[in-house]
């Protein structure tokens, strides 16, 4: 999910319920060494011609296959993996040494509808050439006017095919043609109307969308190459695709929702990832809205025998067994902070569980691939900001197998669990990496062995669902988990690791010696701007009980890595302006333009308000400048890139974090009673806020 590489011949296919109309492949991958053939005509070309060249090529992705990584548009030398070796795409620019500047029209028409290169050798099928056959001769014709006079040339050798034996013998491939290739062009339905046939013509041909979505056979082949004849219902009914599942088009959403996911990267289902956020990145968002509307139009008119898809009825309430089996407890730590409780997701930045297409096929390898390589949104105009969910390879196949078979339980229709086995066997052919932290994260799903798991988890839920649990002890709309994030489990995210091994200890704000209970009890009253708990209550009991099994074999004098938020440089002179463009770029989508925070459609908060009456007082640590900078350096925001668990921090510089913390932590919030009392033998640390 991170960099571009296709690894075709397969073609890489959808990662988190996507859907493709223009998969990451060439107008001519696979184009290899030219020679001289007939010179082309020099004469002028129209400019609405090369524009609308431009236009076939977006449809067609070219780009994708045809630039490397930092290297120039369309100049090939793209590494693409197939299983039978690889294939490094080639240069279409008008090169006339190592590009085609000096093909013909006819060489390349000839390259693009049968596959055959201008010197006679044939092209391996990792590019869609029996798609491209459909295009009609003005599509073509527009296409290579682009290629010839709308690109400068970039003069860059082609490399050749490292192909395994006997795959690297191309004279196969023109009995695979003879077999397999129908090179007629595209006929409209006159049954359908003009959008339908619009629609299936992009599809069936520049968007080559079978080249993925459609089963292939013993030879490779695609079992359809549309939705005619005899095998047209197998026609972009979804394929295994090298380590993803390619998703079933059939009527999979509606016409709206097609568009909108083809256009932003996002819908009311799912988010694009993996191999589709570069298709939406260079083809799809840039398409015309009549051509989106084309390409949904006919992928919904498709004959299908799914029902209706509907995201399911919500009770926002997590699954029953979230708190009693291993899966439900790693979803909780791992999961939730961005997929919800109730699966629902978070709208506009993460993508929802329940209803979402991914979740609910039957084959689970996306969802496998996900879990063990990370994803990442694809950044369209209408949502420009990447956000990342990163490798959870660090966990074991079996936690990994838990988790995502809680998740198939819960949002999955009826689909069943995933074994260890099946995450193994995807983690040895993926190889992903694997997080080095020296930071072990405590395993909640552990919880469930301990001789008092119900007192445990209890303790658990407090600091996950504080408000809701004690709403009589809580005065704003705050959870231990706002500050202590994933229950006290994440490193630099003021985790409980080993806390309770020191304990009790001094307190400078305090002026004395306090208890884990004053502890636990000081962020009551300051924090959560609310009341103390009951020292010999079952809810701070629960609490205790939690924090010492976090203990482990922490002692006293021990230094626990990951521990508290870290520091920054206090020496820096805050600037709250400038922290206030940052706050608006990077913390706003979270805690609200006004700090606010964010909730959902059924006005539960999702992300707690950063000030005003709802939120911490100026007792808290995070109302300190520094306190609140050392936190936001290290974990704000989530899901900014691939550190595990959260991908959460590393954003913002001392400066940077600095700023934003001294502008919000300088906001309007409540006062603190108690805070008369506070620093009687200590000085007071100088960004206190009384």
């Amino acid at each position: 999910m991170t960099k571009r590489n296709n690894r075709l011949a397969h073609r890489l296919g959808l990662a988190a319920a996507v859907i493709s109309a223009a998969l990451a492949a060439s107008a001519a991958a696979g184009i290899a060494e030219t020679t001289r053939v007939e010179a082309k005509d020099d004469g002028p070309v129209d400019p609405a011609l090369i524009a609308r060249g431009e236009y076939v090529a977006r449809l067609g992705d070219c780009v994708a296959c045809h630039t490397a990584d930092g290297g120039a548009t369309m100049a090939g030398g793209r590494k693409l993996e197939t299983p039978f070796g690889n294939v490094w795409s080639t240069n279409i620019t008008p090169d006339p040494q190592t590009g085609l500047g000096d093909w013909s029209f006819a060489a390349f028409d000839r390259a693009m509808r049968k596959g055959v290169a201008a010197d006679g050798h044939n092209l391996y099928p990792a590019m869609p050439y029996p798609s491209y056959a459909k295009m009609t001769e003005p599509d073509m014709q527009a296409l290579w006017a682009y290629l010839q006079r709308g690109l400068e040339p970039v003069a860059q050798p082609n490399r050749p095919a490292e192909m395994r034996f006997p795959f690297s013998l191309r004279f196969g491939l023109s009995l695979w043609n003879y077999v397999f290739l129908d090179t007629s062009p595209f006929k409209p339905d006159p049954a359908k109307d003009a959008v339908w046939n619009r629609g299936a013509y992009l599809v069936q041909g520049l968007g080559h969308c079978g080249a993925c979505h459609t089963p292939r056979g013993v030879a490779f082949q695609e079992k359809a190459m549309s939705d005619a004849g005899p095998t047209g219902r197998l026609y972009l009914a979804g394929a295994r695709v090298e380590h993803w599942n390619a998703l079933n088009l059939r009527g999979l959403w509606t016409v709206p929702d097609t568009v909108e996911m083809l256009k932003t990267g996002q819908n009311r289902f799912a988010t694009a990832a993996g191999g589709m956020t570069d298709v939406i990145l260079h083809s799809t968002q840039r398409l015309t809205d009549d051509d989106l509307t084309a390409i949904a139009s006919y992928l919904k008119a498709l004959p299908s025998d799914r029902p209706n898809v509907a995201p399911p009825a919500n009770s926002h309430e997590p699954p029953t067994n979230t708190f009693t089996t291993r899966g439900g407890l790693g979803y909780t730590q791992f999961c939730n902070d961005c997929h919800r409780p109730d699966g629902t997701g978070v709208k506009g930045v993460f993508p929802p569980l329940a209803g979402n297409p991914t979740v609910t096929a039957n084959d689970p390898s996306t969802l496998v691939h996900i879990a063990l390589t990370g994803w990442k949104t694809a950044a369209t105009t209408a949502h420009p900001r990447v956000w990342t969910m990163p490798a959870f390879a660090r966990l074991s196949d079996q936690e990994i197998a838990d988790i995502l078979s809680f998740v198939r339980e819960s949002w999955g229709q009826g689909v069943g669990p995933v074994s260890a086995a099946y995450v193994a066997a995807a983690r040895k052919a993926l190889g992903p990496a694997i997080d080095n932290s020296p930071f072990e994260t405590p395993r909640l799903a552990d919880l469930l062995a301990q001789p008092n798991a119900e007192q445990l988890v209890r303790g658990m839920r407090l600091n996950v669902e504080t408000r809701t649990l004690l709403p009589n002890y809580v005065g704003d709309d705050l959870n231990c988990t706002s500050c202590h994030l994933n229950a006290g489990t994440v490193a630099d995210g003021s985790p409980y690791v080993g806390v309770s091994a020191f304990f009790p200890s001094y307190a400078p704000r305090a002026g004395r010696v306090i208890t884990l209970e004053d502890r636990i009890n000081g962020c009551f009253l300051r924090s959560m701007n609310g009341k103390p708990l009951p020292v010999e209550g079952d809810d701070m009991k629960a609490m205790i009980a939690y924090f010492d099994w976090m203990k482990g074999a922490t002692k006293p004098e021990d230094k626990v890595a990951g521990r508290g938020v870290g520091k920054v440089d206090t020496s820096l002179t805050p600037n709250p302006e400038h922290g206030k463009e940052i706050y608006a770029k990077q913390c706003a989508v979270c805690h609200g333009a006004d700090g606010e925070g964010l909730k959902d459609d059924a006005g539960r908060l999702v992300y707690p308000p950063l000030w005003g009456a709802r939120s911490f007082n100026i007792g808290a640590g995070m109302a300190r400048t520094y306190t609140a900078a050392a936190f936001v350096k290290r974990n704000m925001p989530i899901g900014t890139h691939d550190k595990f668990p959260l991908g959460q921090g590393g954003a913002l510089t001392d400066q940077e974090a600095i700023d934003v913390a001294d502008y919000f932590s300088h906001m309007e919030r409540p006062d603190f009673a108690g805070k008369v009392k506070d620093w009687p033998k200590d000085p007071k640390p100088k960004d206190a806020r009384y």
